[in-house]
Parts: C-alpha cells; sequence; structure tokens
C-alpha cells in the first residue's frame, strides 16, 4: 500500500527498498552504533578478561569479584531506566553523548583503583554510562528505519557486543604484557572519545539530515505517523506488552551476563587456559554470537518482507534461537575445550538472535515517543536479574567450585522466556497509549 505521509506517497511499502534509489544512510547510521556498542563491551569485558591477573594480586574470592559485577549491574539497572526515559526528552544524539561520555571516563578511572571497593565504584560508574547504549541505540533506530528493518538493523548494531567480545581478550594480553593492566583500561576508555567526536558531528534525526534524499527520508517515514504528546512513563506499567518486554528482558540478559563476565574463568578453571591462551577460544564463541546476532534480525525481517505478521515473524525467529539454547547444559561435563566452545557458541548466538527481536519489540507495540522509556524499564527489569545471576554465580562456585548449576539455568530459560511473551501478547497487538 501506498505510504501517505509527506514524501512518501509512491513508495509501495511492501516492496524491498533495494528496489528503489533509496539511499544508504541510514545505515551509515547504524555503522555508528555498531561501533558504538563495541567500544561499550570492550570496556565492558575487560574486567572479566583480567579477572585472573586482578585475582592473583588482590587475593579476591569469587564472592567479592561478585560483588564488583554486582555493583556494575545496579547501577546499569537504575542508569537503563533513567536513560531510558532521560533519552525520550533529549534525543538519541544528546542523550548517547551524555553516556559516553560518563562510561569513558569511568573506564578510564578503573586504572585509579587500588582494590575492590574501588573497583566497585568505578564499575558503578561505569555502569551508570553504558546503560544508555542501548536505550539511545533503538531510539535511534526506531527514528531511521521502518518498522520492517528494525529487527535488521539493531542485530548488526547488537553484533558490536560480540565484535568487542573479539575484540578484548586479543588486545588485553598485548597491552597488559607491554604496559601494565592500568594503561589497558586508561586505553580502551580513552577511545570512547574519539567515537563520541563522530557521533556529535555526523548524527541528526533523519528530516534534520541534509545529505539524506527525499526517497530514503520516504521509506524511514513510510510506517504510520505517532500521534503527538508525550507519555508519562508511570502508565506504560499498566500494559501487558511492557512486561511482555520487561519479563523476557528479565529471563535472557543474566544469561548474557554470566557468559560475558565469567566464560574467562570458566575456561580457566575447566580447560586450565589464562591470560594468554583463552583468547582463541572466546574469539570463536564471539564470531558465532555474531553470526546469530545478524541471523536472527535477519529472519524476522525477510519474513516480514515476504507478508509474514510481526506476530509470525517474531516469534518464529525467537523460536528457533531458543531451540538452540539447550545443548549448552553439557558444556561443563565435555573434555574437549572446543567442543565446550561449539556448545557455548550456538547458545551465545542463540541469545543475540533473540535479542535482536526482543529489542524490536518496544518499537512493533509502542509508538516512538514512548520507545525510550520501554527500552529503559526492560532493561532496568534485565540488569536486576542479571545482579541475582552475578550472586548466585558467586555463591556456587564459592560452594561447590561447578559451573553445572549456571548452565543448566543458562538452557532452560528461553523456551519458557518465550512461553511467557506469549501469553501476554498472543497477537503483538500494540499498546493503546493515550
Amino acid at each position: 500500500m501506498a505510504s501517505s505521509t509527506g514524501e512518501g506517497a509512491g513508495i509501495d511499502e511492501g516492496a524491498a527498498p533495494g528496489r528503489f534509489s533509496v539511499g544508504r544512510v541510514r545505515w551509515g547510521i547504524c555503522a555508528l552504533l555498531f561501533f558504538a556498542t563495541t567500544i561499550n563491551y570492550i570496556d565492558r569485558q575487560m574486567i572479566s578478561v583480567l579477572k585472573p591477573t586482578l585475582q592473583a594480586e588482590y587475593g579476591w574470592n569469587e564472592s567479592t569479584y561478585a560483588n564488583i559485577v554486582f555493583a556494575f549491574q545496579a547501577a546499569y539497572a537504575m542508569g537503563y531506566f533513567a536513560f531510558g526515559h532521560l533519552i525520550d526528552r533529549l534525543g538519541a544524539r544528546f542523550g548517547y553523548s551524555l553516556a559516553a561520555a560518563i562510561w569513558g571516563l569511568a573506564a578510564m578511572a578503573h586504572a585509579g583503583a587500588r582494590g575492590a571497593v574501588d573497583f566497585m565504584i568505578v564499575r558503578f560508574a561505569l555502569g551508570l554510562g553504558e546503560s544508555g547504549n542501548f536505550p539511545a541505540g533503538v531510539k535511534a533506530v526506531s527514528e531511521w528505519f521502518p518498522a520492517r528493518e528494525r529487527a535488521l538493523a539493531i542485530g548488526i548494531f547488537n553484533a558490536g557486543a560480540n565484535i568487542g567480545a573479539i575484540l578484548t581478550p586479543l588486545i588485553a594480553p598485548i597491552l597488559v604484557m607491554a604496559f601494565g593492566w592500568r594503561v589497558a583500561f586508561l586505553f580502551t576508555g580513552g577511545i570512547v572519545f574519539i567515537w563520541l567526536r563522530f557521533w556529535w558531528t555526523l548524527y541528526r534525526r533523519p528530516r534534520e539530515k541534509k545529505s539524506l534524499s527525499a526517497s530514503e527520508l520516504a521509506w524511514i517515514e513510510s510506517d504510520p505517523p505517532d500521534s503527538p504528546g508525550k507519555v508519562p512513563w508511570l502508565s506504560l506499567l499498566r500494559h501487558r506488552q511492557t512486561w511482555a518486554y520487561a519479563v523476557g528482558k528479565f529471563m535472557i540478559d543474566p544469561i548474557w551476563w554470566f557468559f560475558l563476565f565469567w566464560l574467562p574463568d570458566f575456561f580457566a578453571r575447566e580447560h586450565g587456559l589464562n591470560l594468554m591462551t583463552f583468547g582463541p577460544p572466546l574469539v570463536a564463541i564471539y564470531i558465532i554470537s555474531d553470526l546469530g546476532s545478524v541471523g536472527g534480525g535477519w529472519l524476522s525481517s525477510a519474513l516480514m518482507k515476504r507478508g509474514w505478521s510481526a506476530n509470525g515473524a517474531r516469534k518464529l525467529a525467537m523460536l528457533v534461537c531458543a531451540l538452540c539454547v539447550p545443548p549448552v547444559m553439557l558444556a561443563p561435563g565435555i573434555a574437549s575445550l572446543w567442543g565446550a566452545v561449539l556448545l557455548i557458541g550456538l547458545a551465545t548466538a542463540a541469545h543475540q538472535g533473540f535479542s535482536a527481536n526482543l529489542y524490536t519489540l518496544p518499537s512493533d507495540l509502542f509508538p516512538r515517543k514512548a520507545v525510550g522509556a520501554i527500552i529503559g524499564i526492560g532493561g532496568t527489569i534485565g540488569a536486576i536479574g542479571g545482579m541475582f545471576m552475578a550472586k548466585f554465580t558467586g555463591w556456587v562456585l564459592d560452594a561447590t567450585g561447578s559451573y553445572m548449576p549456571m548452565f543448566v539455568v543458562a538452557g532452560s530459560t528461553y523456551l519458557l522466556a518465550l512461553l511467557i511473551i506469549h501469553l501476554l501478547v498472543p497477537r503483538m497487538e500494540p499498546a493503546k497509549v493515550e
């Protein structure tokens, strides 16, 4: 059907944009989001890669390390909610800039830490800043992409998480061996400000972007326009669509946090790896994860271009991903290092594909003016789940030394999460937001 929004008239919404000279400016915006997420995850994961080094220097037990992770996630929970609300008011350009400046300074401040309390403080500050990454990124996608392209765009920029996770175990040993672990934090934190210069210079809303063609603007605006006005965030809690997203985040985010913060230690304990040797397994896992991130977003977008409803396309993609996770429960019992890598890589890829589709639900179910707030609510709930997972992991490892309970939780979560989402939004009908 033809769009009726201004310059969009004459664009066939059912056709693929590649059939027209639509332009590619929006994909440049997606590239900026990708690089930001890459840097975000380098700064986030650095402490997990350096965990054996820091534990040896400071004598931390597993509960102490869990408390440091807990501090990050507590701040992430608070900051995610605050930035979700703030970005709806300030917009992606200003909101993202503020978040990046905070997390860059906090990452560099790790170099001055002298013990567990110092690390908790700087990790708390890092969590506050990094919590703005995804609310701002998804907000930018909702501004720059029509609904049928959002899952793919989110999948692409979300793949930056895996690239960051790939780069961290490669660059950390080089920096630590050459300059010490403090310089590693200074270097990776400083990269944020290089990205920030590009973001501030290049990002504008579509109608403010002079290099954007009329045809590409029409494609971006081909969805029905939102109603005017602002949405009080408390009113969003009344909608089951909000809880479908939030419960999904509560269930799956802790699994990703667990992999991110404890995989290096898992390989050290189970397979005798160290700072100089666990790079290749981690790189392999996150390369596989990248395929899942892009593939999960591509699948639902491709189905929608073939006429599937958002309900059918998103849920089928999430089901495919959820079915790939349960084999990870076998990973702790496998003697083969690369057998464990393949099982964990399959699970992390499935997580990323599931997550790429879950991240589209706010823009599928709510008007653009509420997207940032919904992302913030869901991210807060997800980070609270991560806090519980951190405490649980530290307690289990100190008590038993076994990773098996955490892998059982990981393998059984995604199908249950999808079932709850389906029960809350069986037809994915948009929320009636006043």
